[in-house]
């Protein structure tokens, strides 16, 4: 990938590998543009992500690497955000950042994508799961506090899939991240799932093509190894899609890159 924008660190406490393990790994792929995105501090969850405590350690660390790197790879800082109501931290929100993603992970505070909780979905209405999903998608997209949409479609994580047809429950959530400017990410994660394929589908990436929505292009890697897998294959998507350019952000503002 030569755009590599989300990426964790062992401070969530679900990821392993030192900050320049991850930068090497970038380097040997051929990335010229690599991000930080850990799971951003929230007072729910706590267990699977940074603690506030540890943001200064973390964006120092980030920093210093990108320095230290300046002249192999460029570096860029950022959060993952779970967009969660009543929960978002102003801390994080406002940090000095190159940019934010934002990610949908709970549903009325069920971690749907976390084996520990796969059980809840033989409960569940499949139809009425991923209506909801989409439509929090949509809400996260008005509210105007991310610059990057994470893996749109990480419901379908353990292959439970709707009778309905997908494309008409994310028509809004697609039109909302349209209107407000954002970047959708094209992550490769879902290929280490039981899902076997990047998020989005490739159906929805048509969509978005569409709808002239720009791509960035993300490992979501959680260990050094996971850094780049995948490339040929998203990048065999994202071409027959009709993309021929990738996002990133400094400092908040949108640049591009030739795909």
């Amino acid at each position: 990938m030569i755009v590599d924008l989300h990426n964790h660190t062992p401070l969530c406490n679900h990821a392993e590998g030192e900050i320049d393990a991850y930068i090497q790994a970038a380097i040997k792929q051929g990335t010229k543009i690599f991000g930080f995105s850990d799971h951003a501090p929230m007072d729910f969850d706590p267990q699977y992500r940074m603690k506030f405590e540890d943001m200064q350690a973390y964006e120092e660390a980030v920093k210093e690497a990108k320095e230290r790197f300046k002249d192999k790879i460029k570096i860029l800082l950022a959060y993952e955000v779970d967009y969660l109501p009543s929960h978002m931290d102003e801390r994080v929100l406002n940090a000095d950042v190159d940019y934010l993603i934002g990610s949908v992970h709970f549903l009325e505070g069920w971690g749907f994508d976390n084996p520990e909780f796969i059980g809840k979905w033989q409960q569940e209405n499949l139809n009425e799961i991923w209506q909801k999903y989409f439509d929090t998608i949509e809400a996260m997209a008005q509210s105007r506090l991310f610059d990057v949409v994470g893996h749109l479609d990480l419901i379908k994580v353990f292959n439970f899939m709707p009778t309905k047809d997908i494309l008409t429950m994310a028509k809004n959530a697609l039109v909302a991240i349209k209107e407000n400017e954002m970047v959708l990410e094209v992550n490769v994660a879902g290929y280490r799932k039981p899902v076997k394929e990047a998020y989005p589908s490739y159906e929805l990436l048509k969509e978005a093509s569409k709808l002239e929505i720009p791509i960035t292009l993300s490992s979501d890697a959680h260990k050094p190894e996971q850094v780049g897998l995948f490339n040929k294959e998203v990048m065999q998507m994202v071409h027959k899609a009709g993309y021929t350019e990738a996002a990133y952000f400094i400092n908040k503002e949108k640049k591009f890159i030739k795909l």
